[in-house]
């Protein structure tokens, strides 16, 4: 039983160390946040409550049926004036007379249907426009996630690459001192070389420390756009690919794509408004019940029942309602006009980005191409300083100087390889090539 509980546990514990050191592609976490981020599922909840408003305006279209029930005690009947020339008196002489009995009941089914509505009509083509601005902003908080994920696992990238670096740059110094320790015993170096190269040591340390608190907070962000638990430890790939330029064909960037779907709501409630100054409205209505009427007084105590039914049409012409229609069809007028200038400083805007993110982008790649001749030439520089060091001819000086240079050039490099991805990233959204 110890041998079985000892094997499980070595499972285990192989499984969870797998799934801790476990490497995440950009792609992974592009995907594990696109299904898990609660921007994103709020915004799937913003379809369908589109959806279900579009099928709202449509059951509009549905006849309506009713129960009612009414039931009346008269313990003071209505009274009316009875004219006496109907029963041969004089002319202009009236009689008050009661009519009625105490109990009235009152049990029909009531029947309402829009043979025609401009209203109802309006209303379902708004909410089919609503759902195309409900998915265009799904479709933009996905860009956004996109973006805002791709952006912090760059700089993931950087940290990790940062910490390779101090890694090897640390093997070096210590390397270094072993041999400045060495020189100093034989009288042929001073402490307070050795005291340099510690301090580098020292700093190099600090550094290391602040990166990896700096690689964890960036991965707690990580987490949060992938609807994950802050604490659950990931590791981004150390490898940075660098993607030959490609031309991306322009596409409607989705920023456009929403003003317009914005600016053909407005046009149909405009259309709407207009139909309801000018347009009339027909219904068709109807009711079937029955009425009762009592009398709890002896000797004539009763209590009786009567059909009563009814079918109608009822048509409603809007004549004059004081222009508050008119009111408010130069108010969405006033709206498509500024629509209508933001798209033209939009379209505008973007063609400048393009050109601009275009520009960036070529810069960035040439950077790269530099700061990667740079560091192979700092490589050699150091490997050099280091032997001629070894061979007294340089003095210590030159070696930090040359580490301190190897260091820059590491830096540049990873750096030069982020910006020109984010360039990238950042001329796909532009022209509107995010997917």
């Amino acid at each position: 039983m110890k041998r079985k509980t000892s094997i499980l546990w070595m499972v285990f514990m192989l499984l969870g160390t797998y799934s801790y050191s476990q490497e995440w592609s950009l792609e992974r976490c592009i995907d594990t946040a696109l299904i898990n981020n609660k921007k994103i599922k709020m915004g799937v909840n913003e379809q369908n409550i589109s959806v279900q408003k579009r099928k709202e305006a449509s059951s509009n279209l549905i006849p309506k049926l009713s129960l009612n029930g009414d039931y009346k005690y008269y313990f003071d009947l209505p009274t009316q004036l009875m004219p006496l020339s109907a029963f041969g008196g004089p002319d202009g002489k009236y009689n008050a007379i009661q009519f009625g009995v105490e109990h009235n009941i009152n049990a029909n089914i009531q029947l309402n249907m829009p043979l025609y509505k401009p209203e109802i009509y309006g209303g379902i083509k708004a909410t089919k426009i609503a759902m195309n601005v409900a998915d265009l902003k799904t479709e933009q908080t996905k860009e956004e996630i996109i973006l805002n994920v791709s952006n912090l696992y760059y700089n993931a990238q950087i940290v990790k690459n940062q910490l390779q670096f101090i890694d090897s740059n640390l093997v070096n110094i210590n390397v270094l001192l072993e041999h400045v320790t060495l020189f100093q015993s034989q009288g042929l170096a001073m402490q307070n070389d050795v005291d340099k190269v510690q301090l580098q040591k020292q700093q190099l340390q600090i550094n290391q420390q602040k990166l990896e608190n700096n690689y964890k907070q960036i991965i707690m962000g990580l987490n949060l756009l992938m609807g994950l638990p802050l604490e659950n430890e990931i590791e981004v790939e150390e490898n940075v690919v660098h993607i030959a330029s490609a031309e991306y064909s322009t596409q409607k960037p989705l920023n456009l794509r929403l003003l317009e779907a914005r600016y053909s709501l407005v046009n149909s409630e405009i259309q709407t408004l207009n139909r309801t100054r000018f347009l009339p409205s027909a219904y068709l209505y109807g009711s079937y019940g029955v009425m009762g009427y009592g009398y709890d007084r002896k000797p004539n105590d009763f209590l009786d029942f009567y059909n009563m039914g009814f079918a109608g049409v009822k048509v409603t012409y809007p004549l004059f309602n004081g222009t508050t229609t008119l009111r408010k069809v130069n108010q969405k007028k006033l709206e498509l006009e500024n629509y209508s200038m933001q798209k033209e400083l939009l379209n505008d805007q973007t063609n400048l980005e393009i050109d601009k993110a275009k520009m960036d982008r070529q810069l960035a790649e040439e950077t790269l191409l530099a700061t990667d001749s740079q560091l192979l030439l700092a490589k050699s520089i150091y490997e050099k300083t280091v032997l001629q060091h070894k061979e007294g001819t340089l003095k210590l000086t030159d070696v930090l100087l040359a580490d301190n240079s190897v260091r820059e050039a590491q830096q540049s490099y990873i750096t030069a390889i982020v910006d020109y991805l984010k360039a990238d990233l950042i001329l796909k959204q532009i022209t509107g090539n995010i997917k």
